[in-house]
Parts: C-alpha cells; sequence; structure tokens
C-alpha cells in the first residue's frame, strides 16, 4: 500500500494510492494516517480494503507529509562510501547517529526554508525507514520484521551550523522545514527490497545526485539491528538512513541552496518531492 494525507495544511485526511496511482478517501473509515498505520494488525485491516470503492479525490489535490506523530528522527552519517569520500572524511568502522529535531519535518511539496544569516544550506536525498514494531536488540535476522514503512526523505544542512558552531550534527540539521518527507508511506510488501531502489536529486533542472541504496554501507537490516542493541525503538521513529554522493558542499566551488532555487528529487518505489527554496524574512 501506499498510504497518503491529502488536502490543505494542516487539514489533511487520510487516503492511499490505487493502482493507476490516484488518490483515494479513507476519510471515515480512519481517523488519519499516524504511527498506529505502521503496526502490522493496522495494515492487515487497510489492506483487505478495495481501494476501487473508496472515494476519488481530485488530481491536482495537496499531499501533506504522509503520516503524523512521528515521535524521533534518528539519521545515520556516511553510509554511503563515495559521499565519505567526496568530504574528505574517513569511513564509520560503524554506523554513526546522531538525531534531528521532530519540529524539522514538512511535506513534500512545503516550501524550504533558509534560515536568517545562514549561506551553506545543502541537500541530501536519503531512504527513511519507519519503525512499525517496538525494536529492542534485535538481531539482522529479526530487523526487517520491525520496519512498517519506508518514506523518501531530504536530511537538509546547513553546513556552517553542523561543522562550525560546535557540537552534535543536528545543530545544523533541524532548522523549520529541513526534513520534507512523503510524498508517500510506502508498506513493506509495497516496496519490495530497500536495497536496490535508485535515487536522485536536482537542483533547478541540473542532476546534482544519482546513486543507489544498494551502495549503502549499512543496509537497513543492519541499521536497524544496530540502533537497537543501545535504543529500544519504537512505533513511529524515523530512520534517515545517508545519501549518495553529489551534495552542494563537495562541489568545486561549493553549491547551496539560494532563494527562487527548486529542488526535486526522488527514490524509486517511493515518489517525488518538489520544493521552491526562499529565504526566511
Amino acid at each position: 500500500m501506499r498510504l497518503v494525507r491529502y488536502g490543505d495544511k494542516g487539514m489533511e485526511k487520510p487516503g492511499l494510492l490505487d493502482s493507476k496511482n490516484r488518490v483515494r478517501s479513507l476519510a471515515g473509515l480512519v481517523p488519519n494516517i499516524d504511527t498506529a498505520m505502521l503496526a502490522p494488525a493496522a495494515q492487515e485491516v487497510l489492506r483487505a480494503i478495495d481501494p476501487e470503492k473508496l472515494p476519488l479525490i481530485q488530481a491536482d489535490c495537496r499531499l501533506g507529509m504522509p503520516l503524523i506523530g512521528i515521535r524521533q528522527i534518528i539519521a545515520v552519517a556516511g553510509n554511503y562510501r563515495a559521499h565519505v569520500e567526496e568530504r574528505g572524511h574517513i569511513q564509520p568502522t560503524e554506523p554513526m547517529i546522531f538525531h534531528k529535531s521532530v519540529g524539522s519535518l514538512s511535506g513534500p511539496t512545503d516550501d524550504i526554508i533558509l534560515p536568517p544569516g545562514t549561506n551553506e544550506n545543502d541537500w541530501e536525498v536519503e531512504l527513511g525507514i519507519l519503525i512499525g514494531k517496538t525494536a529492542q536488540r534485535v538481531s539482522e535476522n529479526e530487523a526487517l520484521s520491525h520496519v512498517g514503512g519506508y518514506c523518501l526523505v531530504n536530511d537538509i544542512t546547513e553546513r556552517h551550523w553542523q561543522h562550525k558552531r560546535i557540537g552534535q550534527f543536528g545543530k545544523g540539521k533541524s532548522f523549520d522545514s529541513f526534513t520534507p518527507i512523503g510524498p508517500w508511506l510506502v508498506t513493506p510488501e509495497e516496496l519490495g527490497d530497500p536495497q536496490t531502489l535508485d535515487m536522485w536529486l536536482e537542483l533547478n533542472g541540473k542532476r546534482r545526485q544519482q546513486g543507489s541504496t544498494e551502495e549503502m554501507v549499512y543496509g537497513v537490516a543492519e541499521i536497524v539491528s544496530y540502533i537497537s542493541q543501545f535504543m529500544t525503538l519504537e512505533i513511529g521513529d524515523l530512520i534517515v538512513s545517508g545519501t549518495c554522493a553529489g551534495v552542494g558542499a563537495a562541489c568545486k566551488p561549493p553549491v547551496f541552496m539560494q532563494d527562487g532555487d527548486r529542488l526535486d528529487f526522488g527514490i524509486s518505489g517511493l515518489g517525488v518531492q518538489r520544493h521552491a527554496v526562499r529565504r526566511a524574512k
């Protein structure tokens, strides 16, 4: 299944996509697409619904964040070797973890807001992993059974705050609008193998990132298992799994987002995001 939330910002209603990629309404059947929809039992109920019998929503409807109630955002740094090399860093010998504020979450077409006084705002297209069942010290073999869905994410980063303002990475990654997710929440059986997905990003129509999740140093199962060894993962936790090569900071000279830019990116099976970039007033 591909679950969505459609409608004006703050007034979104639950829905899903049918076989022709049209939005069908789930209003009246479920109150919202929240983290409860990540649980196996809830997904079993939804799979029993015939999408063709649901009300059809107009094609140009706005899609918001595909779910609400995300508990925490846990991100993995340096998980694509080519990205580590382009940045001149040393490949971590185990997953390097940091947190982002849930206040940075935004929708798949919402504007990306450049914070006042910042000049090094960068992009990172990533696979998002949504936990659907409590995971505490699970093995790699068990890990994928604790995943309730996947989504497209961008780990927007202000590089100066990340590296030069002292402290954890989250300082440069937690501004408002810096974690757009969606347009869809895709259930595991719909997506298939999470390690075979093409990923790309364009700035103002120019291809900047092109890669695949098969390039991950630590795959989805290993990431979930690893994090669960020192932190109990609960339903609604979002893991952001790293980016491929092609970030702006690695360009020579560096290229960063500017007021008036357009940012488009996608991952196969997870849809496409399209954003206007504007400077905060």
